[in-house]
């Protein structure tokens, strides 16, 4: 396993009333397998995967990434360490509007600390987004591109440093359903090819098809 959490836990407070959202979550992620969370509004899935992904805090247990112990580490070494291994899918692709689908990449690859020349870098980056299927559109500026190509950039930018997790927040849910097929057919290619552990948070079950493992989450516990 290159991923796991012990006794997760998250508590937020509001005054003198504190809420326990997360209650202690034992997970694992293996590489080269989609796992996917599923459950109701609230039941804590979008929550554990930020915190397994070192966007937030847990209040309480341990996560284990690659023989390292992030809960032991401040927050420059996880920002580090989530520059250089992690990678993100959204339900929007978040991409900056006045850059290029290959300058996106570029942009990633430079936040990553890519040892790699700029050359190299361009090379990279115009054979990742040839590998989504955006190696045609890689001068375009996001405003030319449809909902379905935003995503692949974004999928192309999530992988093009070649991290070990992928963390996938709802990314078919601005998608229509031939879309969404298209890009969970991407995923699920990805994370074979290049060996990534995914953990795909969704509320589609046409999605869950794609998946290696579903784990329902509900009140804040793993069912």
């Amino acid at each position: 396993m290159i991923f796991t959490t012990q006794d997760i836990r998250k508590t937020f407070k509001t005054g003198e009333v504190a809420e326990e959202i997360l209650k202690g979550i034992d997970l694992s992620l293996t590489q080269g397998e989609i796992t996917a969370l599923v459950g109701a509004s609230g039941s804590g899935k979008s929550t554990l995967l930020t915190i397994a992904a070192g966007l937030q805090l847990a209040s309480g247990g341990e996560i284990h990434f690659d023989g390292e112990e992030l809960t032991a580490m401040n927050q420059e070494q996880i920002r580090q360490i989530r520059a250089e291994s992690f990678g993100f899918v959204f339900q929007s692709a978040h991409l900056v509007p006045f850059l290029t689908a290959e300058e996106q990449l570029l942009l990633m690859l430079e936040t990553a600390g890519s040892p790699l020349s700029k050359k190299q870098r361009r090379d990279e980056a115009a054979r990742i987004l040839q590998s989504v299927g955006m190696g045609h559109r890689k001068t375009a500026y996001p405003a030319s591109l449809s909902g379905g190509e935003k995503q692949r950039v974004a999928i192309a930018r999530a992988i093009v440093h070649q991290p070990k997790l992928l963390f996938a927040d709802e990314p078919t849910a601005s998608l229509d359903s031939t879309k969404s097929r298209e890009v969970m057919e991407l995923l699920q290619q990805l994370t074979k090819t290049l060996n990534i552990a995914t953990l795909m948070v969704t509320h589609e079950e046409d999605m869950l098809a794609y998946a290696d493992r579903v784990i329902t989450m509900k009140d804040g516990r793993l069912a």
